[in-house]
């Protein structure tokens, strides 16, 4: 899958960003944490000694008003990114999200564009609890006149931010901050702005993931593959667009189909994939398809709860069981996870 050279993930966004910046001089990056000693998970470090304040700035803790402003910013010829820490924290912004920014081209005849990149971090584990680690995507793909992204690898944020621009439409970009450290290879294969990238390839079950859940779908798929049983593996990268292409011919060839859905499941995303494939593949299905979400309860701080409240590794091997009717498979343990509320040893937080 890979080639010799690797990245961290922050370190893309990072280049991405400041390659914007170089590209085109009405880029502007601003939000809570962009100047701040963290560098926003190291994503903006460095733009603002190499740029100036001027295009790349702090913002008051006004979510609202930074979107607005960066509305008006669009439709006057910028090209906004705007940061928020937390997606939780954008909740406040919403309003001129979905009655400015997604609905200004039907309103006023395609006349101006409002293509901003909106970059909202998700923040579960360390604590962070009920406020600062909600799994709010689904929203974003309510809403008529966005694009919305959950991308796990770093090749896929450069696609992203390399296209963005290009539409017309506001670009929802959500990051699982679990993701932005780890070392990933460079794919060989790219994918198109808008496309669901295949993991791997087999013909006993198909698996949907996205965000950080695609890595404990890798570790789950190697886990099965090593028991004979091989996973067509789809990493959805685009929540808006979806790829149904690919999830209807994987689930044509499996006849199985298990989604894992970080956000909760009633008006899941996970159920609307589901509904879509039961309503072309109902006949055909081997069992039912099943969707793993988060609980329908808010994230706890407490340590001593919430590991075993986390989709897990574990959790994604459990519910392929049910799904292929496997009696029993080898031993779970070496999927159980190594920590209780960080992906790893080289998670820091809690920003």
């Amino acid at each position: 899958m890979a080639t010799t050279s690797k990245t961290k993930v922050f370190e893309t966004i990072r280049a991405c960003q400041e390659n914007l910046l170089e590209s085109y001089r009405d880029t502007l990056i601003f939000g809570l944490g962009v100047n701040d000693p963290k560098r926003v998970f190291g994503t903006t470090t460095g733009l603002v000694e190499r740029f100036g304040g001027n295009r790349v700035f702090e913002t008051p803790t006004a979510e609202n008003s930074s979107m607005g402003i960066a509305v008006g910013l669009a439709i006057s010829g910028f090209k906004p990114i705007v940061v928020h820490q937390r997606l939780d924290f954008f909740l406040l912004a919403m309003d001129q999200l979905v009655n400015s920014a997604a609905k200004w081209r039907f309103m006023f005849g395609d006349a101006y564009d409002t293509a901003i990149v909106i970059r909202l971090i998700v923040g579960r584990g360390w604590g962070q609890g009920p406020t600062h680690s909600q799994n709010l995507h689904a929203w974003f793909t309510h809403i008529p006149g966005l694009r919305v992204f959950f991308p796990t690898f770093a090749d896929d944020f450069k696609t992203i931010f390399d296209h963005a621009f290009n539409q017309k439409f506001p670009v929802v970009l959500i990051e699982d901050r679990w993701v932005h450290s780890t070392e990933q290879s460079v794919m060989k294969t790219k994918v198109k702005f808008g496309e669901a990238r295949l993991l791997s390839q087999g013909g006993d079950l198909s698996l949907i993931t996205f965000g950080f859940n695609t890595i404990l779908g890798m570790q789950v798929s190697e886990f099965y593959k090593r028991l004979g049983i091989q996973i067509d593996h789809i990493d959805l990268v685009s929540l808006k667009p979806i790829d149904f292409e690919k999830i209807f011919n994987s689930v044509a060839k499996t006849g199985r189909l298990v989604i894992i859905d970080s956000g909760f499941e009633m008006s899941s995303l996970g159920s609307y994939i589901s509904h879509e494939v039961n309503k072309r593949f109902f006949k055909e299905l081997k069992s039912p398809i099943e969707v793993l979400t988060a609980g329908d309860f808010p994230e706890t701080t407490s340590h001593g709860i919430i590991g075993s409240l986390k989709i897990s590794a574990e959790s994604i091997a459990r519910v392929i069981q049910r799904n292929l009717k496997l009696d029993s498979v080898a031993n779970f343990q070496e999927l159980k996870p190594k920590f209780v509320d960080v992906p790893d040893e080289r998670f820091k937080g809690p920003f």
